[in-house]
């Protein structure tokens, strides 16, 4: 499913040079839900950013399902990430305008994948999937983090995506809706979807199959674990 060759990335910064990633090579399978794991400044971000095609490695290939998206320019590579890549923001990104439904609409509309009549019957649907139906028609300020987190998982499936990224999903979340939250994203991979979630949280062996650790921009293979 992804596949990252020999992957570096460099900033330039006003101290200078930072190296993000370093010579990053990694698999990941169809349908694997997989924990990168470390520090603030460990390159989690980047990576998933790596793997969106949100950023561009300085040196190296990505290829998701065959295709080379690091080589596509931006407006294709936009249009890819629409149709394939569903991403979860820390701070759940949903606009404060519009309500939750209108919310998970958005990647539909953008991307024109679903038909206009389908679209709200679609977003419902997928809001009650995540345990938030009731809420389709309110506004994000009206529901607590957690119901908040839970619409943008849904709008990050509004697509159908064939690969889900999330970005500390759990990390301004209280543990108990934190581990809810983690257990969708285990249902996801169960019905097919190629999860990657970057995390601070040590604690998430129960439901992934693999832990991936990541310190200074480098993988530690002899760190990486498998659990299922």
């Amino acid at each position: 499913m992804i596949s990252l060759n020999q992957v570096s990335k460099t900033y330039e910064t006003p101290a200078g040079k930072f190296a993000a990633l370093k010579d990053v090579d990694l698999e990941i399978r169809p349908g694997e839900f997989v924990g990168v794991v470390g520090k603030s400044g460990s390159g989690k971000s980047t990576l998933l950013n790596m793997v969106a095609g949100i950023d561009r490695p300085s040196s190296g290939s990505v290829a998701v399902a065959g295709t080379e998206i690091h080589t596509m320019s931006e407006n294709k590579l936009a249009a890819w990430r629409g149709r394939n890549v569903g991403f979860v923001f820390q701070f759940f990104q949903l606009l404060p305008t519009l309500t939750a439904a209108e919310n998970v609409m958005l990647p539909m509309d953008f991307s024109k994948t679903i038909a206009l009549r389908e679209r709200r019957k679609r977003a419902v649907a997928l809001l009650g999937r995540v345990g938030v139906e009731r809420h389709a028609d309110k506004l994000p300020a009206t529901l607590s983090g957690g119901e908040q987190q839970r619409v943008a998982i849904a709008r990050a499936l509004a697509n159908e995506p064939s690969l889900v990224l999330a970005d500390e999903p759990t990390g301004n979340l209280d543990s108990i809706t934190a581990a809810a939250i983690l257990d969708l994203f285990r249902d996801m991979a169960n019905r097919g979807t190629t999860v990657i979630i970057a995390t601070h949280e040590a604690d998430i062996a129960r439901v992934i199959d693999r832990k991936i650790e990541i310190s200074d921009g480098q993988i530690h293979p002899q760190i990486t674990q498998m659990f299922k």
